[in-house]
């Protein structure tokens, strides 16, 4: 028989949630436990990076993608310490408005949008373990805050590790959180295959409204399994992929990933509605990135 609750203590509670919720925008906190331990969920942690200390990443976990990669987006990513590098304890991923060579132009002429600007009018970073880590399942866990404003687009996302054997989307990718910046109340998860891509309008995922994204941190995370992906924000489920057991044109995901963390500007989806060039320097601000499995 449930017992009438106790008003006084359960005020007490709601006052010291709120004292320690104040605290969240401006501190590190690990939601989940220190390295070297059992997650609540009977997981082990096998890699992870808290970004101790300051200068560059550690080389040992990141690699750098440089120059103009992907979905005709507007920034040409550096290795430069204005555009990624540890500060205070977190990594620091920033986008500026500024003129940048183009190491790749060859003619204004060419059909090929990587090679037919000389300049890059915005600078930012992206970071990849591809060929220094890769995992297959688990749990995957990085914590951030975001970046604002009209034409921002930050991503926490995972792609197989045949990537530049077979292509995308034959190699899978794991989107475990995309924000667009003119639609700064939501983040996605989704999946995108041979049969489940935005290219044939299939793909697979889902939005969940999120509070103060740009001012608190949040952790974004995937559990991943041979039978499913969940999506979870801040330790509540919100999307499932489930493996329908047909073909690898359905389901990539039985090999390992490469996990990666940008903040791009523009592009198909980020610069739908435009870039609000007066929002910049803008940063993407990571707490830790972790990846855990069952023994």
């Amino acid at each position: 028989m449930q017992k009438p609750p106790n008003f006084k203590y359960l005020l007490i509670l709601i006052f010291v949630g709120l004292i320690d919720g104040s605290c969240e925008s401006n501190t590190k906190k690990n939601t989940n436990t220190e390295p070297g331990e059992e997650s609540p969920e009977a997981y082990t942690l096998v890699w992870a990076d808290e970004f101790d200390g300051t200068g560059k990443p550690k080389s040992a976990n990141w690699a750098y993608e440089t120059g103009f990669i992907r979905n005709n987006e507007a920034q040409y990513y550096t290795n430069d310490p204005k555009n990624v590098r540890i500060e205070d304890g977190f990594l620091i991923i920033e986008a500026h408005k500024e003129k940048v060579i183009n190491e790749a132009f060859v003619s204004e002429e060419t059909d090929n949008w990587i090679k037919n600007k000389e300049f890059g009018e915005y600078s930012s970073a992206s970071l990849t373990t591809k060929g220094i880590n890769e995992w297959k399942y688990g749990k995957v866990s990085v914590r951030a805050k975001l970046p604002k404003g009209t034409g921002t687009w930050p991503a926490i996302w995972m792609l197989g590790e045949n990537w530049k054997e077979v292509g995308w989307p034959k190699c899978g990718e794991i989107d475990i959180m995309e924000h667009v910046g003119y639609q700064n109340d939501s983040i996605f998860g989704t999946v995108h295959t041979t049969s489940f891509n935005h290219i044939k309008g299939t793909e697979v995922g889902k939005s969940v409204f999120i509070e103060n994204p740009y001012d608190d941190f949040h952790e974004y995370s995937i559990e991943w399994t041979p039978e499913r992906i969940d999506f979870i924000l801040d330790g509540s489920v919100y999307h499932h992929f489930i493996n329908l057991h047909k073909t690898n044109a359905e389901w990539p995901f039985d090999q390992p990933f490469h996990l990666k963390l940008n903040l791009a500007i523009g592009g198909s989806w980020g610069g739908q509605k435009g870039i609000d060039d007066s929002i910049f320097p803008q940063q993407m601000i990571i707490d830790y990135a972790r990846v855990y499995q069952q023994e």
